[in-house]
């Protein structure tokens, strides 16, 4: 290792000087172009008619029902580093964001806009993770790497039927050479009850190519009594059929915790930390219980050179000390990196089939 790959390892890399050129996109400069924000001119009776253009005129769009949006169109190579978007969390299961890499016809992410920042159940939930952070008041921001190298394209589509009047978002990128193998970002969203005979979910299938796994999100929805999370994950790589590479010991294992996640209170404690989380645990009156869980693979990507397929069990107990087969409501977002091209996703479910309970 010489030493500018030393410095480049993490926090190291900050000192380095690069050819790289910033840009980023917002309402205020909707192209990224050098000196291209804060050009709106204030209408008479807006905020900033006042004190004229350059006083925070065009700050958010509206969204439409049934509008689509494109919020970045740019023209590679580079890597887009964060994201921010502010916008109400009812907004969270009926806007869905796509994104589109080196001018591909389907997306390579199309995932609701909450899941995609691990907030599901159309719920704010804080979470504090390396490529997630969603703060206080509902403030989403994303630091997965995302590198195109002819063009990125990401779109938001209002499904709801009602006017979304402020969409804030910021979209932070480099101009810079991508290497030969870098990978592009791809996520994607599932819904499913899963079913007593065999309670097996589907978080992921059908990935061909060359990649690795780097995050799972699951907002689940508890629908029996007792404990839920008895049940195991597992990856199925390059060519495994009835039995997988990795297996898992247990829902919250996977998820960093143990034990059922219990406190001194005999419930599940809600955490957040880098790279694994149970920021979401709703016990209320009246309410089915619903949890939201994280963990990315930064520091332990799955690779797979052909294929893979990831699998999740709901399971529970029997009074006997026998596993329960759960019939639980489970709404998944995979993250992982690949080589274009990729398979066709499976139809994203409308709005009404994305509501939470």
């Amino acid at each position: 290792m010489n030493i500018t790959q030393a410095f480049g390892m993490g926090l190291g890399g900050i000192p380095l000087l690069s050819s790289a050129k910033t840009r980023s996109i917002s309402a205020e400069n909707p192209t990224g172009e050098p000196g291209g924000g804060a050009k709106a001119v204030p209408a008479p009776g807006e905020p900033a008619g006042r004190i004229g253009k350059g006083w925070k005129v065009h700050p958010s769009i509206p969204l439409q029902p049934g509008e689509t949006a494109t919020i970045a169109d740019v023209e590679g190579p580079g890597v887009i580093q964060h994201i921010w978007i502010g916008v109400p969390h009812k907004a969270y299961r009926d806007c869905v964001l796509r994104f589109y890499w080196d001018g591909e016809e389907t997306p390579s992410i199309e995932v609701p806009l909450g899941d995609f920042f691990a907030n599901g159940h159309g719920l704010r939930t804080q979470v504090t993770s390396m490529p997630v952070a969603v703060n206080s008041t509902g403030a989403l921001n994303c630091y997965w790497p995302m590198p195109f190298r002819k063009r990125a394209k990401i779109t938001i589509e209002n499904q709801r039927w009602e006017l979304f009047e402020g969409f804030f978002y910021q979209i932070t990128y480099a101009m810079q050479e991508v290497p030969d193998n870098a990978a592009y970002l791809h996520a994607q969203w599932r819904r499913a009850v899963t079913r007593r005979e065999h309670p097996e979910y589907t978080i992921l299938d059908e990935v061909r190519g060359k990649g690795h796994y780097v995050g799972t999100y699951l907002a689940w929805t508890q629908l029996a009594n007792g404990w839920w999370g008895e049940g195991e994950i597992k990856f199925f790589l390059d060519g495994d059929d009835e039995y997988p590479t990795i297996c898992g010991t247990g829902t919250e294992d996977y998820f960093g915790g143990a034990w059922g996640f219990y406190g001194p209170d005999g419930r599940e404690q809600p955490y957040s930390t880098a790279f694994l989380g149970l920021p979401l645990v709703v016990h209320e009156p009246n309410e089915v219980p619903k949890y939201g869980l994280y963990r990315w693979h930064i520091m332990d990507p799955i690779r797979f050179e052909q294929d893979l397929k990831v699998t999740i069990q709901a399971l529970g107990w029997w009074p006997d000390g026998t596993f329960q087969p759960l019939e639980d409501d489970i709404a998944s977002t995979a993250f992982w990196y690949q080589a274009e091209p990729h398979t066709p996703f499976p139809a994203l479910p409308g709005a009404e089939q994305r509501w939470p309970r």
